[in-house]
C-alpha cells in the first residue's frame, strides 16, 4: 500500500497510544510496519524493551531532583537558567523549570562551541554544587541518543526507503536534551497556565516520563485529549508531507506532587532540506509545507516559543 493511500485511510481518532517492542531489532521489516502505522495514525508511540539500563535512568533522575532542589539563585548563576516559554499562544505560559544540554565531547571545537555546520551552539554549563550531575546527564544522553540512531533506519524502512536514507541528513546533528520539573497545578479548573501548553515538536522526540504520575495528553482528530500515561520501560511531518503526524500534545500536572520528565530532541543536520521524500506528494496531495532547512525551521520554532 502506498504512503499516500495509507494516509487517506488513517484511523486518527485513536483512544490509546501504541506500544512497540524494541527488544528484537533484527525483525526490522515487522518493526518498521508497526512504526509506520503508529506514525500515520497517532504520531506517538511507546518503545518497550528499549535497552537503556534502569540504573542510568535512576542516576540522572536523582541528580535532576537534586538540581531542582537547589536555591533559585544557584540555579540561575553560571548561566544556568530556568526554561521559560509559552508553547500555546492562547495560553498564559508554561508552568515548568528545566535544564538544557547537548552531548560532549565529540562535537566540541577548540573555539569552545558545538558546531552545527558552522552555526554555533553554546557549550554546556554544569552546576558546580553537583559534581555528579554532568556524568549522570551525559551517560543517560548517550544511551538515549543511541536509540535515535537505531530508529532512523527503521523510519526509512517504514517510508519504503533504503535504510541509510536519513544518514547524510542526520550525521552531523546535535540532539538536545532537557530535564524538566513540573510543579503541581493546584487549580484544576484553570487551563490558561499549564505544565506545557498544546504544541507539536519541531523534531523527533524521545521522552522519559516519571512513572505513576499522569500528565501527558495527546490530541486526536476528534479534538479529544487522550492520556499518555507513563509505562515501565515535526521534521518528519515535513519530510513526509504530513503523512507522518506531528501530533499536538500538552502536559498538565494535577497529581498534587512534582512531576519530572526528560525529553531528547533528535533533529536533522542544520543544513538538511526539509523537502518531501519520494511517494509523499501527488496531484491529489500537493505540497503542504514550504521547503526550508532544518536550522531555519528550528530557529523559527524557538523564536515562537522562547523569544530567543
Amino acid at each position: 500500500m502506498s504512503l499516500i493511500h495509507s494516509a487517506e485511510i488513517a484511523q486518527t481518532s485513536f483512544k490509546t497510544i501504541p506500544i512497540i517492542n524494541g527488544a528484537d531489532i533484527s525483525v526490522r521489516r515487522a518493526l518498521a510496519k508497526e512504526i509506520r502505522n503508529a506514525c500515520i495514525n497517532v504520531g506517538f508511540f511507546y518503545v518497550a524493551n528499549h535497552g537503556v539500563p534502569q540504573t542510568l535512568i535512576e542516576d540522572f533522575v536523582s541528580q535532576s531532583k537534586e538540581f531542582f532542589a537547589l536555591p533559585l539563585e544557584s540555579k540561575l548563576k553560571e548561566s544556568l537558567h530556568l526554561l521559560f516559554g509559552n508553547n500555546d499562544p492562547n495560553g498564559g505560559g508554561d508552568f515548568q523549570e528545566g535544564f538544557e544540554f547537548t552531548g560532549e565531547p565529540s562535537n566540541l571545537l577548540d573555539h569552545g562551541v558545538v558546531s552545527e555546520n558552522g552555526h554555533s551552539i553554546g557549550l554546556n554549563t554544569w552546576p558546580p554544587e553537583l559534581p555528579k550531575f554532568r556524568e549522570a546527564a551525559l551517560r543517560y544522553y548517550e544511551a538515549v541518543a543511541n536509540i535515535g540512531k537505531v530508529l532512523f533506519p527503521i523510519f526509512a524502512l517504514a517510508l519504503d526507503l533504503k535504510e541509510d536514507f536519513f544518514e547524510e541528513k542526520t550525521n552531523n546533528a546535535a540532539a538536545l536534551m532537557r530535564t524538566l520539573r513540573y510543579p503541581p497545578q493546584e487549580d484544576v479548573t484553570d487551563d490558561h497556565i499549564i505544565g506545557i501548553g498544546a504544541h507539536s515538536d519541531d523534531c523527533f522526540t524521545i521522552l522519559w516520563q516519571e512513572p505513576g504520575i499522569q500528565a501527558l495528553q495527546v490530541l486526536n482528530s476528534e479534538k479529544e485529549w487522550i492520556n499518555a500515561p507513563p509505562i515501565p520501560g515535526d521534521q518528519f511531518a515535513r519530510w513526509t508531507n504530513g503523512i507522518f503526524k506531528s501530533t499536538v500534545h500538552r502536559a498538565i500536572n494535577r497529581s498534587g506532587v512534582c512531576r519530572y520528565s526528560i525529553p531528547l530532541f533528535v533533529g536533522a543536520n542544520w543544513d538538511a532540506r526539509l523537502e518531501p521524500i519520494p511517494g509523499c506528494v501527488s496531484p491529489d496531495r500537493p505540497l503542504q509545507y514550504d521547503i526550508i532547512t532544518a536550522g531555519e525551521y528550528v530557529k523559527t520554532k524557538l523564536a515562537e516559543t522562547y523569544s530567543h
